[in-house]
């Protein structure tokens, strides 16, 4: 089976099902050379008590994202990816609609992978900045 676009976000899509990224609705929705962008609907599933969208549902979108991107330039039969830092700054309050993450590598190492993670809105207002730092480790035989 050829890896295209359709196909890779068909299969990080599939890779959802029965994780908190099916619980919190999270959809790959585009891939390129350099990005990975997923999105997320806003609503009380994942609102704070006050009604807008809560830190850790946006820190738990921006390391899917990211996680998935490592993920996807590496050799998965020898390898496996593990996040091992997450940093986000929260600029915007959402209370409706969609987040969106989008994924590019600051650094694309053999070991570790430094991702910057930009989450917007529907009109692209800039909702937080997230920086995600992962690890490729060889998987045992």
């Amino acid at each position: 089976m050829q890896l295209t676009k359709e196909v890779i976000i068909a299969k990080a899509n599939e890779a959802c099902k029965n994780t908190l990224m099916e619980t919190l609705h999270i959809e790959v929705i585009d891939y390129g050379d350099d990005f990975l962008v997923a999105r997320m609907p806003v609503n009380s599933r994942v609102y704070q008590p006050d009604g807008v969208l809560h830190g850790g549902a946006t820190a738990a979108l921006a390391e899917s994202v990211g996680s998935f991107a490592s993920h996807i330039f590496i050799d998965t039969e020898q390898f496996f990816v593990r996040g091992i830092e997450i940093t986000a700054n929260h600029l915007k309050s959402i209370k409706e609609g969609f987040v969106y993450a989008k994924a590019t590598f600051v650094h694309k190492g053999r070991t570790t992978q430094l991702l910057d993670i930009k989450v917007t809105d529907d009109a692209n207002n800039l909702i937080s900045v997230c920086k995600l730092t992962t690890i490729s480790l060889p998987k045992k035989n």
